[in-house]
């Protein structure tokens, strides 16, 4: 990257957190440090199960897996950094470092958007076409939207990243956020930025406003089709498949848009960190959780993964 800095004199971001308090700081670092562990636990167990249960080998936990394995390197490109920081005197991090964590995070983020809209769509057909869903979600198109999903994420990230870079840094070079996200990383430009805001929102459209407007029309259907469904018992069955998906499109497109949607200058430091620690840390975190805890299957294959595993211990110890 250092190519591009032909005008920068800065090397260092010095990052202001979520606090000054030194006090705050520690209870902060505990805080992180057990939700960024529950992230990675949670996470790495549902990758596990739905590998090792032959029940769950269907397009809906491949796309489940691959949300799992995204976020544990969406907090794990921020969280790491901000523990260390938390204890730290100077808050520092390299003009490289900087636009590395920007860049994961901008990929990432795209990743989710697609990866998102990709589930929907299983669940669409899964609702309302479930004669034809092994036709049509065949192992070949699951494939081949997951990649399309992480190879749009890519683009989004490459796009914003390499106009960033085109901008001059040379002071002040204190960020009042907890990491580096492109609109704290605009505010320390020295030249003008409406080019990369301009860059911002027209990607925003494409990366979150088309996939999320294409979740709310393939709901409008999958509510349609659950409608029409003439049993209590079918309808209430049909809406639990669904209920998670949709809490987790809630949370994490909600403070998305919240954070990248409005004009540049309603942006308030302190509402951005807040949405910010909320799609980036929370939702991460809390996935898991929704996903397991309103899911029957993924709650058998662990029991019966769990059942097996103690049956080999009463077996070795005979």
């Amino acid at each position: 990257m250092g190519h591009t800095r032909l005008n920068t004199t800065v090397h260092e971001f010095i990052l202001v957190g979520l606090t000054g308090c030194q006090d705050m700081q520690i209870i902060l670092f505990v805080v992180f440090l057990i939700c960024y562990l529950a992230s990675l636990t949670g996470n790495v167990l549902i990758i596990l199960i739905s590998r090792i249960s032959p029940q769950l080998h269907t397009p809906m936990y491949l796309f489940l897996s691959n949300l799992s394995f995204l976020d544990i390197w969406y907090t794990s490109s921020i969280v790491p950094k901000m523990l260390i920081h938390f204890l730290s005197v100077k808050k520092g991090i390299s003009f490289d470092g900087c636009f590395t964590q920007l860049f994961i995070h901008l990929c990432l983020g795209g990743t989710e958007c697609y990866l998102l809209l990709a589930m929907a769509y299983d669940r669409y057909v899964a609702i309302c076409s479930p004669l034809h869903y092994t036709t049509i979600m065949h192992p070949a198109l699951c494939i081949k939207m997951a990649s399309g999903s992480w190879i749009g994420g890519l683009a989004n990230s490459l796009i914003h990243t390499i106009f960033a870079l085109q901008l001059s840094f040379c002071g002040p070079n204190i960020m009042n956020h907890f990491f580096c996200e492109m609109p704290a990383v605009l505010e320390l430009a020295c030249t003008d930025t409406s080019l990369n805001k301009t860059v911002i929102f027209f990607c925003a459209v494409f990366v979150v406003m088309l996939p999320f407007f294409l979740i709310l029309i393939t709901y409008g259907y999958i509510i349609s089709s659950i409608l029409n469904i003439s049993t209590s018992l079918g309808r209430q069955k049909a809406f639990s498949t669904c209920a998670s998906h949709i809490i987790v499109v809630a949370l994490f497109y909600g403070t998305i848009i919240f954070m990248y949607m409005r004009p540049g200058n309603t942006h308030v430091a302190n509402q951005d960190k807040m949405a910010t620690l909320f799609y980036s840390v929370v939702t991460p975190m809390l996935n898991p959780f929704i996903y397991t805890l309103r899911n029957q299957d993924v709650k058998a294959a662990f029991l019966g993964i769990t059942r097996k595993k103690e049956g080999v211990n009463k077996n070795t110890y005979k």
